[in-house]
């Protein structure tokens, strides 16, 4: 992965406690699983930043390379790299993902 790019990614994983790449916007969600992790977020009150992958395919591709995660949407809390969708419900049906976005 280039530089340039790796910066970028992680200049917008930094500018947000938590943030969100995904596909579509929090208004419009392109995706189930996109608008599924958008759901879950709002209904715990969590305030998240977000990147439209769909708007940009270097970062869209960018993003698996980074993490060596296949799919989008991708959460990352504290700069540190969450999971997709289930593992973003599950977290938040433990009580987990309140605690970490806290």
């Amino acid at each position: 992965m280039e530089q340039e790019l790796k910066d970028k990614i992680e200049s917008l994983i930094n500018s947000e406690k938590v943030f969100l790449f995904m596909k579509g916007t929090p208004e419009m969600p392109q995706c189930g699983f996109s608008a599924g992790v958008v759901s879950t977020l709002k209904q715990l009150g969590i305030p998240f930043g977000s990147f439209n992958v769909l708007s940009d395919m270097k970062i869209r591709e960018g993003i698996k390379e980074y993490t060596n995660w296949p799919t989008i949407p991708q959460l990352y809390i504290k700069g540190e790299f969450v999971g997709g969708h289930d593992i973003t419900v599950q977290m938040a049906q433990s009580g987990e993902l309140t605690k970490k976005a806290g």
